[in-house]
């Protein structure tokens, strides 16, 4: 419900005269309207219950837009979205035609940075900083990025540039303990021990204060001083990274605290040089089911507000689960399998799996090009790793897999999840480029399922191949397809003829067989007689199949939700050009060239003419133009 509070707030500054009393029951309205929306829309709710005071406070303190405040991810930017003129808009929040998800620029002048991926923020406020400085502007660059996205090794790339160049810029560390599931790593580790010494803040303020108390004493003592005081940080917290690497840390400070988080960033506004604000907070703030269950209301779909309980949109399994308890089965008869993910357990199905073999099992965080390589050597002696990534984030990696996997040939299968139409997280979640920066790579085999049955096959076929395999599949429920056992192989590059037509036939990768063999029916009431061909592999491309479709004389329709340019379709085109086959009439379906806009995975697949009725009349009036004899 919006109380009166929130109704007079639609600008940053709206905030700059507010009590912090007022401050405070503004993030108790803002809660309440985060939770209401999110448990109708889905979306990402602890993340951003966790920064409500800390954003209130960095739009207090700073001007945007002519501050430039970037948000790493944007998982925690709906406080942002609705302090900055987007509140009357916030109940479309990644719903079809309304709000983004994530920072989106196009959206907001408010928005200085597009995100969706992690631990962009700081490279990206280093170059907002060098182009300020550049045109001689004076305002301020701050990157919001949370702990979780410090386990990606381009937050440290940006560090070491930052740090270097010694530019003003504010980096505010949000430490809440987890990225997406909890953090790993040793940078965790670190952050932890920063967080639970309270001695170190004690004796740094004490050693600050005497130090303040020593009159003019000349140059070189206080230089002498001023290493002293530093023996004490360097004593209690080993290294201090951020300030060895060139910035000033300020913190750690408790992120829910409206008046110290006002203070510090006040302080660090009037900084120069790079600096580092550490910020605790408690991901989940508010809400009881968010604070105990943090991973799980990280990305959520429609809950119920009263009980937490997420409301079910169907009973059949997810192609992720299905995935995760197959590759349980099959580890608990070979040792030689292990499972990978980065920092995605739960998500990408290995939580079982992590719990059941914990040797086996290795969290990289979020550090998918380390996955690769890291997998890689694990297969050059002799185990078999599985990779579970999500497809848009699997192209974090693309280097590792061309250089690492693939030149060396080595047996590493990649599941791919979350492929395809995603659905409300939008362009910068569709899995929809993975066919085309996949199939051009040597060595590389890429299968796509019908269903969750021949996932499982698929999953056994890949682990045994000796060489790298990637399976591609969607979010959501499977079929509800009968499961058989045992697992068996499946042959290398061979597609299934499902039904055989005379006039028409749709040559369907991975679930787009499923509206193809609806689009069949639609078209029997036409008259037109269409067959369906699962293809199973988008590479190797089973030429035989090619060949016999384009010697019946049928229209061949490729279908699959991906991306027209270099996708399945090219791949067959490309093989009827090898052959030298001439007079095919054939018309590919996908996607356009064109970044997919937010929307649910049904109505995105019916604007772009994927839906059983979008698929049968394409093919309807290309059969009518083209193939009627």
């Amino acid at each position: 419900m919006l109380n009166n509070l929130l109704s007079t707030v639609d600008r940053p500054q709206d905030l700059k005269n507010l009590s912090v009393a007022q401050m405070e029951r503004l993030a108790a309205e803002i809660r309440d309207l985060l939770i209401n929306t999110v448990a109708h829309n889905g979306g990402h709710l602890a993340p951003n219950l966790g920064v409500v005071e800390l954003t209130l406070a960095i739009h207090n303190v700073f001007d945007s837009p002519r501050d430039k405040i970037i948000w790493d991810v944007g998982h925690q930017a709906y406080v942002h979205k609705i302090l900055t003129g987007r509140r009357n808009q916030f109940s479309t929040i990644r719903q079809f035609g309304g709000l983004s998800g994530f920072p989106k620029r196009s959206e907001s002048e408010h928005d200085a940075f597009g995100a969706g991926h992690s631990s962009t923020s700081i490279s990206a406020a280093v170059g907002m900083a060098l182009a300020r400085d550049i045109s001689g502007e004076q305002h301020k660059v701050l990157a919001v990025i949370g702990d979780g996205s410090l386990t990606g090794g381009q937050a440290y790339e940006a560090l070491d540039q930052a740090g270097h160049l010694g530019n003003d810029l504010i980096v505010v560390l949000n430490d809440n303990e987890m990225s997406i599931a909890r953090n790993v790593g040793a940078m965790a580790t670190y952050l932890s021990k920063i967080r639970t010494d309270p001695t170190y803040s004690r004796v740094k303020r004490d050693v600050e204060l005497l130090l303040r108390r020593i009159p003019a004493i000349g140059e070189t003592v206080a230089k002498t001083a001023e290493r002293v005081k530093d023996s004490f940080k360097y004593f209690l917290i080993p290294g201090m990274i951020f300030e060895e690497l060139g910035f000033t840390y300020l913190g750690p400070i408790d992120g829910h605290n409206i008046p110290a988080l006002l203070d510090v960033l006040g302080k660090a506004k009037v900084m120069q040089g790079p600096v580092l604000v550490h910020v605790i907070t408690c991901k989940g703030k508010g809400y009881t089911p968010a604070e105990c269950s943090a991973d799980k209301f990280h990305g959520i779909g429609p809950f119920c507000v009263e009980s937490g309980k997420v409301i079910s949109n169907g009973n059949n399994p997810t192609y992720t689960s299905i995935a995760g308890k197959a590759l349980v089965e099959l580890a608990d008869k070979d040792p030689e399998i292990v499972a990978i993910t980065a920092a995605m357990p739960q998500g990408t199905g290995l939580g079982t799996f992590s719990d059941r073999f914990p040797k086996r099992f290795f969290d990289v965080g979020i550090a998918e090009p380390h996955a690769i390589t890291m997998a890689a050597a694990m297969a050059a002696e002799g185990k078999r790793p599985v990779i579970a990534i999500y497809s848009t984030f699997f192209q974090r990696a693309y280097d590792q897999v061309v250089h690492d996997v693939c030149l060396q040939e080595l047996p590493v299968t990649f599941l791919l999840d979350r492929a395809g139409i995603v659905g409300e997280d939008g362009p910068t979640h569709h899995g929809v480029f993975d066919f085309a920066y996949l199939r051009h790579i040597p060595h590389m085999t890429i299968m796509t399922p019908k269903d969750e049955n021949e996932l499982r096959h698929m999953l056994f076929t890949a682990i045994y191949h000796n060489g790298p395999v990637a399976i591609r599949y969607p979010r959501g429920s499977g079929r509800g397809v009968p499961i058989d056992d045992p697992f068996h192989q499946i042959e290398i590059g061979r597609s299934e003829e499902l039904v055989s037509g005379q006039d028409l036939v749709f040559l369907a990768a991975g679930i787009m067989v499923e509206p193809c063999l609806a689009a069949k029916d639609l078209l029997a009431a036409e008259g037109i007689r269409a067959g369906v061909v699962n293809a199973r592999f988008v590479k190797p491309i089973d030429v035989e199949m090619v060949k016999k479709l384009s010697a019946s004389g049928a229209v061949i329709v490729t279908v699959e939700d991906h991306v027209l340019p270099g996708g399945f379709g090219s791949a067959v085109l490309e093989c009827i050009n090898s052959q030298n086959i001439s007079g095919v009439k054939l018309l590919r379906l996908g996607l356009p060239d064109q970044f997919i806009e937010h929307g649910s995975r049904e109505q995105l697949l019916e604007q772009f003419g994927l839906s059983a009725s979008g698929i049968s009349a394409a093919a309807k009036a290309y059969f009518y133009q083209y193939g009627a004899k």
